[in-house]
C-alpha cells in the first residue's frame, strides 16, 4: 500500500514538473512573439524612412546633416544584436526623426506637400503601433521573468537554462518633457 502511495506522489511530482516546464516554454515563446511584433513594426518604420527622406531632400537640400543622421540611425538598428542594442538604436532614431519633423516647420512648401504629409501620417501611425508593441513586449517579459523567479519554477528554470529577458527601455533623454516653442 505504501508503495502505491509513494508511486502516486512521485507521479504527481513528475506531472507538476512537466506542467511548470511547459508553462515556461509557453511564456518564453510569448516573449519571442512579442519581440517579433516590435521587430515587424520597426521594419515597417524603416521601410518608410527612405521615402520620407527622399521627399524632404527635394525641399531641404542644405539640411543634409539631419538627413544623414536619420539614415545613420536607421542603419544602426540593422547591426544591433541584443534587445538593449536595438532599444538604443531605436531611441537614437526617435531623436533624429523629431529633428526631421521639426524641419517641416521651416519649410512651408514641404509642410504642404501631400507626399510628406502622407508619409508623416503613416509614420505617426507606425509609431503608435511600436509603442503598443513595446508595452505588450514589456508586459510579456514581466510575466516570464516573474515566472522563472517564483518557487518552485525557479528550480526548473535553472535546470533548463531559462534566463531573464531584458525589457525594451527608453533612453533617459526621451523621458524629458518635450519643449514646445512658438
Amino acid at each position: 500500500m505504501w508503495l502505491l502511495i509513494l508511486a502516486l506522489i512521485i507521479l504527481v511530482i513528475i506531472f507538476a514538473i512537466i506542467g511548470m516546464y511547459n508553462n515556461l516554454v509557453s511564456l518564453k515563446m510569448r516573449v519571442k512573439n512579442a519581440w517579433a511584433q516590435i521587430d515587424t513594426q520597426l521594419k515597417r518604420r524603416f521601410d518608410l524612412i527612405p521615402n520620407l527622406v527622399e521627399t524632404v531632400k527635394g525641399y531641404t537640400a542644405h539640411e543634409q546633416e539631419t538627413l544623414e543622421k536619420v539614415i545613420a540611425a536607421r542603419n544602426s538598428y540593422a547591426t544591433a544584436s541584443t534587445v538593449e542594442d536595438k532599444a538604443n538604436a531605436n531611441n537614437a532614431l526617435n531623436a533624429t526623426l523629431k529633428n526631421l519633423f521639426a524641419l517641416s516647420e521651416s519649410y512651408p512648401d514641404l509642410k504642404a506637400n501631400q507626399n510628406f504629409m502622407a508619409l508623416q501620417t503613416e509614420l505617426t501611425g507606425t509609431e503608435d503601433k511600436i509603442a503598443y508593441s513595446r508595452q505588450f513586449y514589456n508586459d510579456t517579459v514581466q510575466m516570464y521573468n516573474t515566472a522563472i523567479m517564483k518557487f518552485p519554477a525557479n528550480i526548473i528554470a535553472g535546470m533548463f537554462g531559462y534566463k531573464e529577458e531584458a525589457f525594451f527601455a527608453i533612453d533617459e533623454v526621451e523621458k524629458e518633457p518635450v519643449k514646445v516653442q512658438f
